[in-house]
């Protein structure tokens, strides 16, 4: 469990160094989200309506800005290799790696929520299930991320095929994730969500680690 949670404190350290990227992801959030009202208009039932999937939208764009941080800078300093040779199997590393992720991407954007929903002016129960909705999604998107990641690590510009292809992975998420604010039967959409998470992050380690292999061989 050491080497698991050292990989993870490492990613970490990474990531606050270089606080400047988290910085950009929740800014990049935030500017997404407020500029779709000047586009909708001062309509604010239709605002009120489409506030949730401006959120998930808002938070599935800002997620995609830090996929090239998860395995492309190993690979091209030849840590990769590194990793493979340890005591951790692959797949452990992936998942550490996946986790630190949802961190430095995911949980910045969830603790800025707040400030979006004021811009779109939210009331409190909507806001409420946003957050819960976010906090049962994000997991799996970091999860895809990971995929796409793992398979483009050895591909140049990389960064810019794999959100082609996390993209029509993702979109049950964001369906099940507005789902849990908006539909009639959003508890069942809130389990059907925790569900995708769990099963993206119980798999993907695996499927990223087969790529990575692949990709280094």
């Amino acid at each position: 469990m050491k080497p698991f949670s050292t990989i993870i404190a490492h990613e970490l350290r990474l990531a606050l160094r270089g606080g400047g990227d988290m910085l950009t992801l929740v800014l990049f959030f935030v500017i997404v989200g407020a500029i779709v009202p000047f586009a909708v208009g001062p309509d604010k039932a239709l605002l009120a309506r489409i506030a949730p999937g401006i959120v998930w939208i808002s938070a599935f764009l800002a997620m995609l800005l830090g996929l090239d941080r998860l395995f492309h800078a190993d690979h091209e300093d030849g840590t990769l290799i590194l990793l493979r040779q340890s005591e951790l199997p692959l797949s452990a590393i992936v998942a550490a790696k996946v986790m630190a992720h949802w961190l430095v991407t995911a949980l910045p954007l969830i603790l800025a929520s707040p400030v979006l929903a004021m811009l779109l002016a939210m009331d409190l129960e909507t806001f409420l299930r946003t957050l819960m909705s976010l906090l049962l999604g994000t997991p799996a998107l970091a999860a895809f991320g990971a995929i796409g990641a793992a398979v483009t690590v050895a591909i140049r510009r990389g960064g810019l095929i794999a959100p082609i292809l996390i993209a029509p992975l993702s979109i049950p998420v964001l369906i099940f994730g507005v789902g849990t604010i908006t539909a009639t039967q959003s508890n069942a959409a809130m389990l059907f969500l925790a569900a995708l998470s769990l099963m993206a992050v119980a798999l993907a380690p695996f499927a990223a680690a087969l790529a990575i292999s692949s990709a280094e061989d």
